[in-house]
């Protein structure tokens, strides 16, 4: 398939690192637990499996994590692509109410409404609740994949159709914990 022009005019705009949600000083607290997927390893390609509909079957990759600190109340995940040619990143899952006592989510349990009690998504990606794929411009070059997963000391109260704004509001000042597993995928 020839090049994309607009991706490659677009090689060295990036939202950048420095704007994940990982980067805010108000999320920052000890890297106490480890967060893994068998589908990929940290800093590997995430297989075309996972990557967005209308390009690929959309599902979300199994994830597992160690316990989180002591005194978590509640787990939050949010997977972001720091590479979009955007202001800021884009966020391909915002998922709040994961019990401090899983240790893990299967494959495809990210979606909306999700098959594991308790668990509520925000409004990610072009407003969709539920994990949204990679979908990377093509020949925009490899874009990062964040999977950012955050130990509470309280349990968070948000409406049905929450926004990152809304949690990241309510998170603040209860960040005890966290952990980071990172792929990439990249479309030639």
């Amino acid at each position: 398939m020839p090049a994309n022009p607009l991706g490659r005019a677009l090689r060295t705009r990036h939202a950048g690192h420095d704007k994940l949600v990982w980067a805010r000083p108000d999320m920052r607290a000890p890297e106490s637990f480890t967060l893994t997927s068998p589908g990929f390893e940290h800093g590997a390609p995430v297989p075309e499996r996972y990557r967005g509909r209308f390009f690929g079957d959309n599902i979300s990759p199994a994830l597992a994590w160690t316990p989180p600190p002591v005194g978590t109340a509640e787990l939050v995940l949010i997977v972001q692509d720091p590479d979009v040619p955007l202001g800021k990143p884009a966020t391909h899952a915002l998922t709040m109410g994961i019990d401090s006592s899983l240790r893990a989510i299967p494959e495809n349990g990210l979606i909306h409404p999700s098959p594991i009690p308790g668990i509520k998504h925000g409004r990610g990606a072009l407003g969709r609740r539920g994990w949204a794929g990679p979908k990377p411009p093509r020949s925009h070059g490899p874009h990062s994949y964040v999977f950012q997963l955050f130990a509470l000391d309280a349990r968070l109260d948000l409406p049905d159709k929450f926004t990152l704004a809304d949690a990241l509001g309510s998170m603040a000042g209860h960040v005890i914990g966290r952990a980071r597993l990172d792929g990439t995928y990249e479309v030639l």
